[in-house]
């Protein structure tokens, strides 16, 4: 008994809920993360030399 349901346990939910979320389509502007992790860095680096340079 114990191995018919070791055999047919379901997935836990939560994995077949990310596969769901990432499969989905939706409308809008698509952008790639390593042109925002690369946008992030520029604008930290400029506010960084702007503090260092204007500082009043």
């Amino acid at each position: 008994m114990s191995r018919k349901r070791k055999d047919t346990s379901p997935m836990p939910a939560a994995s077949a809920g990310l596969l769901r979320f990432f499969e989905e389509e939706t409308e809008g502007i698509k952008i790639r993360p390593e042109f925002l992790v690369i946008l992030a860095i520029i604008v930290i680096v400029s506010s960084v030399l702007a503090n260092v340079f204007f500082a009043v």
